[in-house]
């Protein structure tokens, strides 16, 4: 989906079948949820994000009919294409906000987002005993999200064939062809505002194409 298409998407949805709820609560819903995991793992931030990071995988393979239902929009071709309704649908119809998209790596496979808004963070300080900000990111949430639902996507991928070996990218010998697939992604934070940081990014990384595969159990 084109950038401008897609911000057209996300604000149309937003503005007519999304059921808004207050910023405020979501802030307060999420905090509470951080400070239950800070408190049953007593503070060890590393587990408290992976905790997230689970939590959002889980919502994120879930969320993926509602997106379809709601957005209307079609399979994508390729990662570009992905990230840009990640940016201007995606978060916008279920936080309205609009990331945006920076940092490509030559080889399309690795892209950031960067949040100039993060609904989950305002009011947001925080533990300060030392290591809060060294080793807590608090929105890891997010992460999951992405990874989950986009193990439950299926994107339009353009193989070549050259002598019966698949390629991921056709060459003069080669014939053309295109499966449905779902990729597996990493995704993680780089830098949190929240920390200190000059700005909230998250980096997303493509490991591989899924084809005919079942996601893996998570929780």
């Amino acid at each position: 989906m084109a950038s401008n298409k897609a911000a057209r998407v996300g604000e149309e949805v937003w503005k007519t079948r999304i059921d808004k709820v207050n910023a405020e609560l979501v802030t307060l819903t999420y905090g509470t949820i951080v400070a239950q995991l800070c408190s049953d793992y007593d503070n060890d931030y590393s587990e408290v994000n992976k905790q997230l990071d689970k939590m959002g995988y889980n919502i994120g393979m879930r969320l993926v009919e509602d997106f379809f239902a709601k957005s209307g929009t079609q399979r994508c071709a390729n990662l570009r294409e992905t990230a840009e309704t990640i940016s201007k649908v995606g978060f916008k119809i279920f936080l309205n906000i609009t990331p945006t998209i920076a940092n490509w790596t030559t080889d399309n496979k690795q892209f950031s987002l960067m949040f100039e808004e993060n609904p989950f963070a305002d009011f947001v300080e925080l533990p300060d005993d030392g290591r809060a900000q060294d080793e807590l990111w608090y929105s890891n949430l997010l992460c999951g999200v992405l990874r989950g639902s986009l193990e439950m996507v299926e994107i339009l991928h353009h193989n070549a064939i050259t002598n019966g070996m698949i390629m991921p990218f056709p060459n003069a010998l080669s014939s053309e062809s295109s499966s449905h697939v779902q990729m597996q992604v990493e995704a993680h934070f780089i830098s949190d505002v929240l920390r200190g940081d000059d700005s909230t990014e998250m980096r997303v990384s493509l490991i591989r194409y899924i084809e005919d595969e079942m996601p893996p159990d998570d929780e």
